[in-house]
């Protein structure tokens, strides 16, 4: 480490620039966080944040990259993660590194393990794992098991494993995408605790509403570059401020308007469907009936576990085996899916929630990706035409407006967004009537977003019937031309898009 002029920051990245094959990454960023305050990060997909945190944390090394990192006054030259960790940096990724079998105290001291001569010392690591939870507030018995806890209360066992290290900033990478309300304003409300006792923490998130509340300061990375640093406290954060630095323009109004709207006859149809878990026999879908007409957007609302996501499983072939009965029909034709492909061969298609595990093969490309779900479309004798596959992927990164240069690009290489885009190209390759949107935007950032919104537009001024489930009240609000709000499993309500609010929503989802 070499010595750096004292100054009032805890961490100043000077003159940062990180290039992998044909893509400069980071162009000359500079980033200064000050001690003790809550710095937001935030940019669209590719702006560079999780790249500019990977730099800081280690995972990309020093001598990978140009430019100083300087940690309370001293020039770091970090080598890993086990570097920084030992300067006090945490970093806390969006996929929680927790490992499920184990207990809360296991996890926590997981790799620095207290030990009394060669053997570990069990007893004062429960009790050390006791402080850390307590300093986070979650009371939990340490010989939990983390496979018992929910999403919001891993997160703070993360964080608490931080703590174990003796960290003094801690990083979070979209620490509330796969939270609910509750645990993410208790994320929040913590973070701000912590920062009473002088913990410093950077955030990257794509929730701005979040960000306003929290952030003491702002960075805007825009396609690798460093935009503006805002400050709370000069009265600089804003949403039109952010989206506008963030995108370069003006976004007036993140849910494009439909010109006319052409809403056509019933498409779809569910009636008094039922369905039970196997392994649990809990009844997760009690006598629920829907439709969808031609032209049209259908919003399920609701909140996390009430049965949103095992309605559009029960439509599209049932691939999770519940016990099912009810009757579905489309076109006015009852159907019976025994499985998704029978789903696909009648026109539904089903963008998962989690692209990452479920929508897409990350170590393929986007052209094999796009035309997985229709092979046999480009094949003849078992063998795929791969002109025709890249044509196919051509046809969709250039209709998706998906951001690469070459539909050969690997889908572990691309931004969320752009991941989105994929994992959509893939089911209209498939020519659906009906496309099931699983929470389309999560975990992306707001011009993404509004690309999403206007291709959703495109398909139902196409006469395709799209039904959209999002935790985003805003959005189901915004883009529904009809909200079924859904909770225990049963539907509570449905309403037509002039006469939702968000309070109407919300009182029929906690019925």
């Amino acid at each position: 480490m070499e010595k750096a002029l004292k100054t009032d920051y805890i961490l100043e990245m000077k003159n940062i620039t990180k290039v992998f094959p044909g893509v400069r990454a980071l162009d000359d960023v500079n980033f200064k966080v000050k001690r003790g305050e809550i710095h937001c990060l935030v940019g669209e997909n590719g702006a560079g944040k999780s790249t500019l945190m990977k730099v800081l944390s280690g995972v990309w090394p020093h001598g990978s990259y140009d430019g100083d990192i300087i940690l309370n006054g001293e020039i770091q030259k970090f080598q890993g993660i086990h570097d920084s960790e030992k300067a006090g940096i945490a970093i806390i990724y969006q996929e929680l590194a927790l490992i499920p079998e184990l207990t809360v105290y296991e996890n926590i001291y997981l790799g620095h393990e207290i030990k009394k001569g060669r053997t570990i010392d069990w007893n004062e690591t429960i009790q050390k794992s006791q402080e850390m939870l307590r300093r986070v507030r979650l009371n939990v018995n340490p010989e939990t098991k983390i496979r018992d806890l929910g999403v919001g209360k891993q997160q703070l066992v993360e964080i608490a494993k931080a703590f174990s290290k003796n960290v003094n900033l801690i990083i979070l990478d979209e620490p509330t995408a796969a939270l609910n309300d509750d645990d993410s304003a208790n994320l929040l409300k913590l973070l701000k605790e912590l920062k009473e006792e002088g913990v410093t923490s950077i955030m990257i998130s794509h929730k701005l509403k979040e960000v306003i509340e929290i952030a003491d300061t702002v960075t805007v990375l825009r396609d690798g570059k460093t935009v503006c640093s805002l400050s709370k406290e000069m009265g600089e954060i804003s949403e039109p401020v952010l989206i506008r630095n963030m995108v370069g323009r003006a976004i007036d109004d993140i849910f494009p308007k439909r010109l006319e709207k052409n809403i056509g006859e019933v498409l779809l149809e569910v009636k008094n469907l039922n369905a039970v878990d196997p392994v649990s026999g809990k009844k997760i879908l009690k006598d629920v009936s829907i439709h969808a007409k031609k032209g049209e957007v259908v919003g399920i609302a609701g909140l996390i576990g009430a049965g949103r996501t095992e309605l559009a499983r029960s439509i599209f072939g049932n691939p999770k085996g519940y016990r099912m009965d009810g009757d579905i029909y489309l076109n006015g034709n009852k159907m019976d899916f025994k499985h998704p492909k029978d789903a696909i061969k009648a026109g539904i298609a089903y963008v998962t929630e989690d692209r990452k595990a479920e929508g897409l093969i990350l170590l393929q490309d986007i052209k094999n990706n796009i035309t997985l779900a229709n092979l046999k479309g480009i094949a003849s004798n078992g063998i795929v035409n791969e002109n025709e596959e890249i044509n196919i992927g051509e046809h969709y990164r250039k209709s998706l407006n998906i951001k690469t240069p070459s539909v050969e690009q690997l889908i572990r290489n691309l931004s969320g967004g752009n991941q989105q885009k994929v994992s959509i190209g893939k089911w209209l390759n498939t020519t659906p009537q009906v496309l099931i949107l699983d929470e389309p935007t999560r975990g992306i950032d707001v011009g993404a977003k509004f690309e999403i919104y206007t291709i959703i537009n495109s398909l139902i001024n196409q006469g395709m019937s799209i039904i959209m489930i999002s935790s985003e009240l805003p959005e189901v609000l915004g883009m529904s031309d009809r909200i079924y709000v859904v909770a225990q499993g049963r539907i509570t309500g449905e309403l037509t898009a002039e006469e939702a609010t968000q309070d109407k929503v919300m009182e029929l989802a906690t019925i």
